[in-house]
């Protein structure tokens, strides 16, 4: 018998769904492990915390880990070694969900590691992941000695048939306009990620306000459980510097910031601001030798208080700018000529370059996941290179922020795509040139027009802008098109991206402690007029898509057949599918065998076109009087077997060779000789008997 443990267990119900937070059976030498069950979807979330702060950085060092077992589906993974390897793109945009969701509720002076980890033990294909696995995270973090100001609740919402709600199952979900999910406390909103179709920012505030009961339901639950065993919070220390060193820096600071921080581009402000630091921990030192290390976060923490009261009480941004206004745009198309489509994009000091490649189904994206292994017919890289800073970097594998910047892009495009009929997979690939803030938008907004430049038939064009926030004593101000420096010291990194009909994709980043409502609707109202403005330098020069595609692009056509002619098609162990492209040149894949739908693609015209005729006599019923290019496959005594398409032969006897009597058969068509003939008959035997359509010989 085992031993017994020591397991204490919250049932409640979160967004309509029964939910269990439990803990004191599993990780029990985490400083906080919880797991959370909802139907079959089982996972463990575990907090640990260093036991001494790292010293010399300005930053709270967090790692977010979300683990994808393979068994947790009763699937074995792909590949030779046959274990799990690097996380997927799923995993990976999972843990940023649950960083972003958690970061703000930490103290600003923490600096010990924290690394939470949340582990998927069991799947259930119905349900969403996302919001239990921030839940279970905030969980873990609720009940430990970590300092943490949660905890948080998250919702997933979608609105079918104009009803938003918080309970859908992912199959429902593909039938939704909106895929949004909020977290938050019972009071604030934390982070938000969506992806729509053209959904007003009406909707979106609906939806954030249908996503308080759920955020609700979970925070009660994790509050229940650390009151029977919640662990007492590690008290930090603050650090009280002597009110000397405060004095002397804040005096050698003065208002320079203030004076000087207006109308500088990136490298002028950068520049000021590096002087300044040097200038004044020179005084620092000369004075206080052993305090220039304090001396200069202290200084860091000034300059971020100068700059955003500057911003805040002159309403002056540090380019000059008003607080709705958007940097100058300049764009191109049709830059690269071997391409398919390409737009270069700047706006201010931030350029994307965005590249179209249309491939065929053969190019499209496999995604091994616990579900199944998905396919994806577009989908978009997003390149973020050290240049592009100015600065020296390692460019050997592909960062969590690519990831993420590259899916909120992709995000913001996929619901603009043609929906039907568009045989193409597309790879779109943004390259940031430059960064100065809103990098993410700008390849929205490149990506968009190398779309269009590629004549891919969107439906409507799509542009991105970031929106900042400045809150301090009960003011705040909303920033249009931010700025790296803005981003840094501001509160907010709110993307909106979408068309002139409405919201397409956005994501919001916070570093307080939660936003209101009022301030998101004054955000959304500013986005949607910087980006009907974006939209409109944008059609200035391209406006909508080309009327044709890329003509070098491949040739990919759509055709329907009987769908009881599919196995004929295909052949026995598909050889005769393998025997029309190699006559044609052409790749043919069947992409919906139950309505008979075949996609066919070549590097030409002719060799598309060949394949489709091919096809279509393969797969139409022979008839009496049907005129085909009939090749001589055998000959014999009696006549010559011809094939008129692959797979289908008939006989043209020797008697129809000529008006008068031919002896020898050989004596006038070789095999492999191609002579048009008619169909004269079909027999009871579905025999086919043939004849030249001219007499082979006078």
């Amino acid at each position: 018998m085992g031993l017994l443990s020591n397991e204490q267990t919250i049932a409640t119900t979160i967004g309509g769904r029964h939910v269990s937070l439990s803990t004191g059976l599993m990780a029990k030498q985490a400083n906080g492990s919880v797991v959370l069950r909802t139907g079959d979807l089982v996972l463990l979330a575990t907090a640990v915390m260093s036991s001494s702060p790292k010293t010399g950085i300005d930053f709270f060092p967090l790692t977010v880990e979300f683990v994808e077992k393979f068994y947790a589906a009763g699937r074995i993974p792909g590949g030779y070694f046959k274990r799990e390897a690097r996380p997927s793109g799923f995993a990976t945009l999972i843990s940023r969900l649950i960083d972003r969701s958690i970061r703000p509720l930490f103290p600003e002076s923490f600096r010990n590691d924290v690394q939470v980890v949340v582990t998927i033990l069991s799947h259930d294909p119905t349900i969403p992941i996302e919001p239990f696995a921030i839940v279970a995270a905030s969980a873990a973090l609720t009940i430990s000695n970590i300092p943490f100001n949660g905890p948080v609740g998250a919702a997933l919402i979608g609105d079918v048939e104009s009803s938003l709600r918080p309970d859908l199952s992912i199959s429902q979900f593909r039938d939704s306009r909106l895929h949004m999910t909020v977290a938050g406390t019972d009071t604030a909103i934390l982070m938000i990620e969506a992806g729509a179709h053209d959904v007003s920012e009406s909707t979106i505030l609906q939806a954030i306000q249908v996503a308080q009961t759920p955020i609700s339901e979970a925070t009660t639950a994790q509050l229940q459980l650390k009151q029977l065993v919640g662990k007492d919070k590690t008290v930090l220390e603050p650090t009280q510097p002597h009110l000397e060193l405060v004095s002397l820096i804040q005096s050698a600071m003065g208002n320079q910031i203030a004076q000087n921080l207006k109308g500088g581009d990136k490298d002028a402000t950068n520049q000021f601001l590096k002087s300044l630091e040097s200038e004044v921990l020179l005084k620092v030192a000369e004075v206080f030798p052993n305090d220039v290390p304090l001396a200069t976060e202290l200084f860091r923490g000034y300059k971020k208080d100068h700059i955003r009261q500057t911003i805040i009480t002159h309403k002056i941004r540090p380019d000059g700018r008003r607080l709705d206004e958007i940097r100058p745009i300049e764009a191109q198309v049709g830059l690269l000529p071997s391409t398919h489509g390409s737009a270069l994009f700047t706006r201010g000091e931030t350029q994307s370059l965005g590249v179209v490649t249309l491939g065929t189904s053969d190019d499209e994206q496999m995604e091994d996941n616990l579900s199944d292994v998905d396919k994806k017919t577009c989908f978009l890289h997003y390149n973020f290179p050290p240049y592009s800073v100015g600065e020296v970097g390692n460019m050997a594998r592909t960062s969590r922020r690519e990831l993420g910047h590259g899916a909120l892009a992709e995000r913001a495009l996929t619901s603009v795509l043609p929906t039907q009929n568009f045989p193409y997979t597309i790879r779109l690939v943004s390259e940031i040139l430059e960064s100065n803030g809103s990098s993410s938008m700008a390849s929205v907004c490149s990506c968009c027009l190398a779309l269009m430049d590629a004549g891919v038939p969107i439906q409507a064009p799509v542009a991105g802008i970031a929106m900042g926030l400045l809150i301090q004593d009960g003011q705040f101000v909303v920033l249009s098109d931010i700025q790296g420096l803005e981003d840094h010291y501001g509160d907010m990194d709110f993307k909106v991206a979408g068309s002139v009909a409405g919201i397409t994709a956005l994501q919001l980043d916070i570093k307080v402690s939660g936003l209101t409502i009022d301030i998101l609707k004054t955000a959304l109202e500013q986005a949607r007029l910087g980006r009907l403005h974006i939209l409109s330098r944008m059609g200035e020069v391209l406006s909508a898509p080309r009327g044709v595609i890329a003509p070098n692009a491949p040739k990919i056509e759509s055709m329907s057949i009987p769908p009881d002619k599919v196995g004929l098609l295909i052949g026995p162990g598909g050889k005769m599918i393998r025997k029309i492209e190699e006559e044609t040149q052409a790749t043919i894949v069947v992409t919906d065998g139950s309505i008979g739908l075949v996609c066919v693609s070549a590097s030409n015209q002719d060799q598309l076109d060949h394949a489709k005729t091919v096809i279509r006599q393969l797969t139409r019923d022979i008839e009496v009087g049907d005129v085909y290019q009939g090749r001589v496959t055998k000959v014999v005594d009696f006549g010559a077997f011809m094939e008129l398409v692959p797979g289908k032969e008939g006989l043209m006897h020797i008697s129809s060779f000529a008006k008068h009597r031919v002896a020898r058969a050989d004596e006038v068509v070789k095999t492999g000789q191609i002579v048009e003939v008619r169909v004269k008959e079909i027999d009871q035997q579905n025999r086919i008997n043939l004849v030249p359509l001219v007499p082979l010989v006078e």
